[in-house]
């Protein structure tokens, strides 16, 4: 992943994989150009990865607290 790679958002990355996928269907590319277009793709498909398993890692940990203060809760109920 690049640099400029770590400064796209979850949406600009997906909609731009998304570009590249629909002209690699397409076809019409040189073999060149499919390649670069390949590659490209891989880059934004790891952005896309990132946000989403830092997404992931968020939710994991929210719901980690909620049931670790839910069970903080139940704990005083019972004195």
């Amino acid at each position: 992943m690049t640099e400029a790679d770590t400064s796209l958002g979850y949406e600009q990355a997906r909609d731009e994989l998304i570009e590249v996928v629909r002209k690699l269907e397409a076809g019409g590319t040189s073999l060149e150009e499919s390649l670069a277009l390949w590659e490209r793709g891989e880059e934004l498909a790891q952005v896309c990865r990132h946000w989403l398993e830092g997404a992931r890692a968020r939710l994991d940990s929210a719901l980690a607290a909620r049931e670790a203060a839910a069970g903080g809760q139940e704990a005083g109920r019972g004195e």
